[in-house]
């Protein structure tokens, strides 16, 4: 069992793994175009993720597809502090931030978020690593290779597993040593962030293997390019294929925190999930 610190909240996770409901405030994500782009439309599908289940809600202004480009610190403020401002009043749960600006994280905090979800690890803004020291947030550490407009371009590994591995154990070290305690780090193996099909299909079959790092792992696949290549489905009928993948790296104890777009269908998952495994480790062993 693993504990996760937030900056006035500890879970601790297991059996059940933690769902983060997805509320992206941006014109372009590749997953709901735009659909919940409006401060109200955000701030409603927020609230509704809640009573579906979402232990947590995961607030992004920036889209991070591939070939995505940024947009302005004013713009992405703009974008995420008044839904972080009014789920942090209303919502009842803790508040993530996908971001990988100093000054947007610095905001966010002082409105009450309590994670800093960054697909950069903390290395995209030189002034992060301050941010996130003053201000003791949980985190998420994510590993992507080159950026999101880049990302794509023909990513290469030795070996994907534990090319990532060592990276995620680096920025680990890198990051206690910022100050902030290991129990508030999360890691994230970045599927679909400048992986191959191929690239992330291995990551999930040895998905296991990130035990390693004695930190709770967030898998975030939902909706994901590569199930739409493995299923022939658009992005809006992904929903079985995504939850598949949550099914089996629950199964296999390998995901603490599931990121998802689908909170009402994956906290089923999630459920059962929990009790299969409770059922399956109360059984007596051979020889007992």
């Amino acid at each position: 069992m693993h504990a996760w610190a937030l900056r006035d909240r500890t879970f601790s996770i297991g059996p059940r793994a933690l769902i983060l409901g997805i509320v992206n405030v941006t014109p372009d994500s590749f997953s709901d175009g735009g659909k919940f782009y409006g401060q109200d439309a955000a701030i409603s599908h927020g609230l509704a993720l809640i009573e579906q289940g979402a232990d947590l809600l995961d607030i992004g202004g920036e889209s991070t597809r591939p070939g995505s480009h940024p947009v302005s610190i004013d713009e992405e403020i703009g974008r995420v502090l008044p839904v972080v401002n009014e789920l942090v009043k209303r919502g009842g749960v803790p508040i993530s931030v996908d971001t990988s600006k100093a000054v947007v994280a610095r905001r966010a905090l002082e409105s009450g978020a309590q994670v800093i979800n960054d697909v950069t690890a903390l290395t995209g803004d030189p002034a992060m690593p301050e941010v996130i020291a003053k201000y003791q947030p949980g985190v998420i550490l994510m590993h992507m290779q080159g950026t999101p407009t880049t990302m794509q371009n023909d990513p290469r590994y030795d070996d994907v597993v534990a090319d990532i591995l060592a990276y995620l154990n680096a920025r680990i070290q890198d990051t206690v040593a910022l100050g902030l305690p290991i129990e508030k780090i999360a890691i994230d193996p970045g599927i679909g962030f400048g992986k191959t099909r191929s690239h992330c299909l291995e990551l999930l079959a040895r998905l296991a293997e990130f035990r390693a790092l004695h930190r709770p792992l967030c898998l975030g696949v939902s909706r994901k390019g590569f199930i739409g290549k493995v299923v022939d489905r658009p992005e809006g009928e992904r929903l079985i294929g995504s939850l598949a993948i949550v099914a089996d790296a629950l199964a296999h104890n390998a995901a603490q925190i599931v990121r998802v777009h689908d909170v009402k269908e994956t906290r089923d998952v999630v459920r059962m999930a929990a009790v299969l495994n409770e059922a399956r480790n109360a059984r007596p062993r051979q020889g007992s």
